[in-house]
């Protein structure tokens, strides 16, 4: 298996840090996040992503795992709390693909993270929903006119074990996701062949 450079940007969260040590050994892993990491980024300021590109230099391979989205009463929803995901977890996501075509080598791909909520709304979670399912056109759309041989993906994780307490009851009837098969999501992203696919990762 080829060692890979690998930019991941989000290291810090719950999937993030996971992944860190899971592919720590498999591939040298740059860790960036807002804080906490050697690597500074802001991913809702398109001139930080171009900052830590710069720093970080030719990568082969990016995975995304960052972003915010609001989490709340649809009926006490305004304009804001919708920009809220558009700003980060959207198009953070979409501005790191855009910028880091340019730093990516040749045959590298972009992993990006969606969630279950594009496909199984619950209460309080149409900004997630929203987002979530705009990522999916994306992946699929840019796909096919990714440059020098680039391929994209997204994984699409349920409600993770460790996010089960703070956020199960939110989620009833939803079986949480072990991690490690959430990590396999990402691997089979990272190491194999496809692009355009969302990596659906439920149960």
């Amino acid at each position: 298996m080829e060692r890979k450079r690998v930019l991941l940007i989000g290291a810090t969260g719950t999937i993030g840090s996971y992944l860190v040590d899971q592919l720590k050994d498999r591939h040298e892993i740059i860790a960036a996040s807002k804080s906490k990491s050697p690597v500074q980024v802001d991913i809702t300021s398109t001139d930080s992503i171009t900052r830590m590109y710069e720093e970080v230099g030719p990568v082969d391979a990016v995975i995304v795992t960052a972003g915010n989205a609001y989490f709340g009463d649809f009926t006490t929803m305004e304009e804001d709390d919708f920009y809220l995901g558009i700003r980060s977890k959207m198009m953070g996501q979409i501005n790191a693909v855009m910028i880091g075509r340019n730093y990516l080598n040749e045959g590298g791909s972009f992993t990006l993270t969606t969630g279950i909520l594009a496909d199984d709304p619950i209460r309080h979670g149409v900004g997630l929903s929203m987002v979530n399912g705009a990522l999916h056109a994306f992946v699929q759309a840019a796909a096919i006119e990714m440059p020098a041989g680039i391929r994209i993906n997204a994984v699409c994780p349920g409600l993770v074990e460790p996010s089960l307490e703070k956020y199960g009851p939110f989620f009833p009837g939803h079986f949480p996701v072990p991690m490690n098969k959430v990590g396999f999501g990402y691997l089979k992203s990272l190491e194999g062949a496809r692009t355009g696919e969302i990596i659906r990762i439920y149960s």
